[in-house]
């Protein structure tokens, strides 16, 4: 069986690679804007295990996005079996000050158009 603390890294991962694929990456957002993302509040609802060696589908979309956070819709799957549903806000800090900022507008209107609808 899975150790539950496990999902909330691959709901991370998930995440990371989410923002990678739409021209995001993390490292970039800290380079050309000062900005880092931090889980800000997290809720977990734990609906099936996963077992060693399943296959396991973990998908991200943007649920809403305010000037400083963005909250994601995570599942994870097996197959056709819904396992894991999450609600994750990240919140915008400064990566040398570790303070909350806005996103930039561009930043801001790319996560917006990404927006799922509710």
């Amino acid at each position: 069986m899975v150790y539950h603390a496990q999902y909330v890294a691959f709901l991370e991962r998930a995440r990371t690679e989410w923002m990678r694929a739409r021209g995001q990456a993390q490292e970039q957002l800290r380079l050309d804007h000062d900005l880092v993302f931090v889980v800000r509040a997290m809720q977990v609802d734990f609906l099936r295990p996963a077992r060693l060696d399943d296959l396991l589908a973990v998908t991200a979309a943007v649920s809403q996005v305010r000037r400083a956070s963005v909250i994601f819709a995570q599942q994870i799957w097996r197959e056709d079996q819904l396992l894991l549903s999450a609600q994750v806000k990240v919140a915008a800090v400064s990566a040398t000050a570790f303070r909350p900022v806005a996103l930039a507008e561009p930043l801001y209107q790319a996560f917006k158009s990404l927006e799922i609808a509710s």
